[in-house]
């Protein structure tokens, strides 16, 4: 298998020669938080890093796709309440982001891909994009493996809509990546049955609302892992691969229309 082109690998002198101006950055985001009592703190981790991996590696070498190190610790303060979650404050990772930008800017390079692995980054990122185009004259796209539910993503029926956290897709996709880390005995249905029956007020629906993870369960976790298997996280892997890697075919011709 091919190996993705990666920053840090590069010595000085090579970064003006190979960082030229159609070069792509892809910025992996992942979280160090609780994940309910059947997977592991790093999973958003694993997930964006793999799948940033493997797509940089599958892009063709006319795209100039070079991988950054993963954001481990990010916007976690919706599980703030369970030992073990490192999380940064929004204002914290919004400078984290800025400096990030400016330090892309000083190459040739204009183009910055956020590949986030933690919904809850999402909104921030948003705000981050724009804030990289007005300061540094970036331009900055967000992306996820796959889309969270309450963002409009898919979720498996036995979840209403609401697995948003910990269930069926992220554990599948773990299974398939760190089976040594999931303990599918301590994978329990936790569902928010009474918000499912709402037309508005609800994951993916057209009224959102502030929530911490423990407002639902005592658990953390928001979703149905019970039906997860491994091939099914090896066709959402692969399938997050594919998907990113035929974005980042429309990144790198991207200029507004023009």
């Amino acid at each position: 298998m091919a190996q993705p082109r990666r920053l840090g690998d590069l010595r000085g002198p090579d970064v003006d020669r190979r960082i030229t101006e159609n070069a792509i950055f892809v910025q992996p985001l992942g979280a160090i938080e609780q994940h309910g009592p059947h997977l592991p703190l790093n999973t958003d981790e694993v997930v964006a890093t793999a799948v940033a991996e493997a797509a940089v590696a599958a892009a063709p070498d006319e795209l100039n796709v070079w991988l950054l190190p993963t954001l481990s610790y990010t916007k976690s303060n919706e599980h703030a309440w369970a030992p073990g979650t490192v999380w940064l404050s929004p204002t914290t990772l919004l400078a984290v982001l800025d400096d990030l930008g400016r330090s892309i800017a000083r190459t040739k390079a204009r183009k910055l891909v956020f590949l986030n692995g933690h919904g809850g980054n999402s909104a921030l990122l948003n705000v981050a994009n724009r804030e990289l185009r007005l300061h540094h004259g970036l331009q900055t796209f967000t992306t996820h493996p796959s889309i969270p539910p309450d963002q409009g993503g898919a979720s498996a029926a036995s979840e209403l809509g609401m697995g948003v956290h910990g269930g069926t897709d992220e554990t599948a996709v773990m299974l398939h990546l760190r089976p040594d880390l999931v303990d599918m005995s301590k994978a329990v249905r936790r569902i928010p049955e009474k918000i499912a029956e709402n037309r508005y007020v609800r994951f993916g629906g057209t009224v959102s609302f502030g929530w911490l993870s423990n407002d639902f369960f005592p658990e953390g976790h928001i979703g149905d892992p019970t039906h997860a298997t491994a091939d099914m996280g090896k066709t959402m892997f692969e399938s997050a691969v594919t998907n990113f890697v035929a974005a980042l075919h429309e990144i790198a011709t991207f200029n507004f229309g023009r």
